[in-house]
């Protein structure tokens, strides 16, 4: 009987096999992907990409855009959230002034404002 070659080399295609088991399977590496910090909001939407649209989310992970465009999305949805708070704050004359004669109508005022500013983040841009 003869013995299998450990590895081979396939000159059509330029890979390489190694032998595994009775099979000779391709020697294929995948570069490292690039570290990408995701917050919160790159967090969220990628498991939406996930549940609701898995080929998009395929797509972007095979083509090693995904960190980078859940990064890009995490960073746009801080700034959006920032701006979308200081226009509420303005808009419901929150000031310094509320802060100091009562405090906890203040607090409750903010929390709704970050609220209503969240939900808007999650709406325009993360579960879209």
């Amino acid at each position: 009987m003869n013995e299998l070659k450990k590895s081979i080399h396939d000159n059509a295609n330029g890979l390489d096999y190694s032998l595994v088991n009775d099979h000779y399977l391709p020697n294929l590496t995948a570069e490292a992907p690039a570290e990408h910090p995701t917050g919160r909001w790159g967090r969220l939407h990628k498991m939406y990409l996930k549940e609701q649209h898995p080929i998009r989310y395929n797509q972007l992970l095979l083509s090693g855009e995904l960190g980078c465009y859940l990064a890009k999305l995490d960073k746009q949805a801080e700034e959006q959230l920032a701006l979308t708070i200081r226009q509420m704050q303005e808009a419901e004359s929150m000031t310094e002034a509320l802060k100091a004669a009562d405090q906890l109508e203040w607090v409750r005022r903010m929390n709704s404002i970050r609220n209503r500013a969240e939900e808007i983040i999650k709406t325009e841009l993360i579960f879209v």
